[in-house]
């Protein structure tokens, strides 16, 4: 399968650290934050990456190249200033993702998910790797239950406990079939899909990590300098 990194965003609230290096080039425990994720992809022998970048994205392509350094392959999808969010990414960079499924990842996230579990083929258009709520985001956001993944109405609570989208997502192409180049969000194209109980999901308990301030970026930086 393809995989996308999504590595465009601006890293607004890592700021100052990002205004010089884009987000995804931010190092922990020795390595930058893209680098960890195509380690780990490449253990789950997925080798042939796209990855779409905007804001100081010329300094991804030096620094990674065509991939053959990582034992990869990697081809880009440039965005315009400002970047067209994750819907209006993903839809960009479709034509270079020639399988179906394919596999969208962000880049800011550091996890020891084994990326060989994640289904090659799809019963419905899409299927999301859940994780345990952190502590900055308590309220998670889906409901898996029997397999499928139910996102309830803003505001209203439940009995099922909700977890939280790790980043991590196989979707089929026809998700995108009527979207228009723009810039636009993923969200409501998977609340949709949810809707018709067409996306799958699973609950990984292991460790993951969304690396959104320079906080969680020095935690995460110990932790892996210490084994």
């Amino acid at each position: 399968m393809k995989v996308l990194i999504l590595a465009a965003g601006r890293g607004e609230r890592m700021r100052p650290l990002t205004d010089h290096t884009p987000k995804a080039l931010l190092q922990a425990g020795g390595k930058s934050l893209i680098q960890h994720m195509i380690e780990a992809l490449a253990r789950a022998d997925l080798r042939d990456l796209v990855l779409n970048h905007a804001y100081l994205g010329g300094q991804i392509v030096a620094a990674l190249g065509d991939g053959r350094a990582q034992g990869v392959r990697i081809a880009y999808s440039p965005e315009p200033e400002g970047a067209l969010e994750t819907g209006g990414g993903i839809l960009r960079a479709l034509p270079k993702l020639d399988s179906d499924p394919f596999v969208v990842v962000n880049a800011d996230i550091w996890t020891d998910y084994p990326f060989d579990r994640l289904p090659r083929h799809l019963t419905g258009l899409a299927h999301l790797v859940l994780v345990n709520n952190p502590a900055h985001h308590s309220a998670g956001d889906f409901i898996l239950k029997q397999g499928r993944v139910f996102a309830p109405p803003d505001g209203v609570g439940g009995k099922e406990a909700r977890l939280t989208f790790s980043g991590i997502g196989v979707y089929r192409h026809a998700m995108f079939e009527g979207c228009t180049q723009a810039r636009f969000p993923l969200a409501p194209l998977l609340r949709s899909a949810m809707e018709r109980g067409e996306v799958t999901g699973e609950h990984y308990a292991g460790r993951w990590r969304d690396i959104g301030t320079p906080e969680r970026l020095a935690e995460l930086d110990q932790e892996l300098s210490r084994h």
